[in-house]
């Protein structure tokens, strides 16, 4: 890492992601459902969103229902989309004022129609704004997004379009879930876990990683700015010698 000259501030990571993980565990300490604890989840999206924003952070990606979150009881992904697309009806004009350009990443081909509708129509409206970009991982895992990508390039291949010797790491990234973002800088995830979830395994092979113990419906700007502030305490060696 190149020290930052006399007075200057270091250029933020560009692309940050978050596993949000802590809600159900907020709720029950305080003796509430997990639909609560999802609820006062949406709450620090609003504020991180905005936070990494004003820090300069163009991309900010969100794990907001991965593959593995299907096999939850019906009542509790039911109200996981509901949440979504209240979000996304009610976040859309602010998203508009505040440039911020939305985009859905993920196997979104098995979302319910409502969350299709009005993530399509969000994405829509934001298309051409100029600020952060926001991702939300939804449907995602990193395991399926890859194996949908090799697919697609073998398609490719037996129809003629590509040859075998065409298929290299840059052909790959653009065939993901995710072609359109840059690699992920900094991986953040909240809740004391110290996994990665199959979250985003590409994107952050050169990611910094950072864990916190603070439960997602508590995390707020100061915990962004510690993170980033972390961020710039490593030497990003990417394999090489500094």
């Amino acid at each position: 890492m190149t020290a930052p000259l006399a007075g200057s501030l270091p250029d933020p990571p560009k692309h940050v992601a978050i596993i949000m993980d802590g809600n159900g565990r907020w709720a029950a300490a305080r003796g509430q459902s997990r639909q609560s604890g999802h609820q006062a989840g949406a709450g620090p999206v609003r504020t991180v969103l905005k936070a990494a924003s004003n820090l300069g952070v163009k991309y900010l990606t969100l794990y907001a229902f991965s593959t593995e979150n299907w096999a939850r009881g019906q009542d509790e992904v039911e109200n996981l989309f509901a949440l979504l697309t209240q979000y996304l009806d009610s976040e859309v004009a602010e998203l508009l004022q505040e440039g911020v350009r939305l985009k859905g990443v993920g196997d979104l081909k098995r979302l319910p129609q409502e969350v299709l509708t009005a993530l399509a129509q969000a994405e829509e409206l934001t298309a051409h704004n100029k600020g952060i970009t926001l991702s939300l991982a939804l449907s995602y895992g990193s395991r399926a997004e890859l194996t949908a990508a090799t697919r697609d390039l073998a398609i490719k291949v037996k129809a003629g379009e590509i040859a075998p010797s065409d298929i290299n790491e840059d052909l790959l990234a653009q065939s993901l879930w995710t072609g359109t973002l840059p690699d992920v800088d900094l991986l953040i995830r909240t809740g004391g876990e110290k996994r990665i979830s199959n979250f985003l395994l590409w994107r952050i092979a050169y990611a910094e990683l950072y864990f916190t113990e603070t439960l997602w419906p508590d995390f707020g700007e100061e915990d962004l700015k510690a993170a980033i502030a972390d961020f710039h305490s490593r030497q990003r060696r990417y394999g090489r010698t500094i």
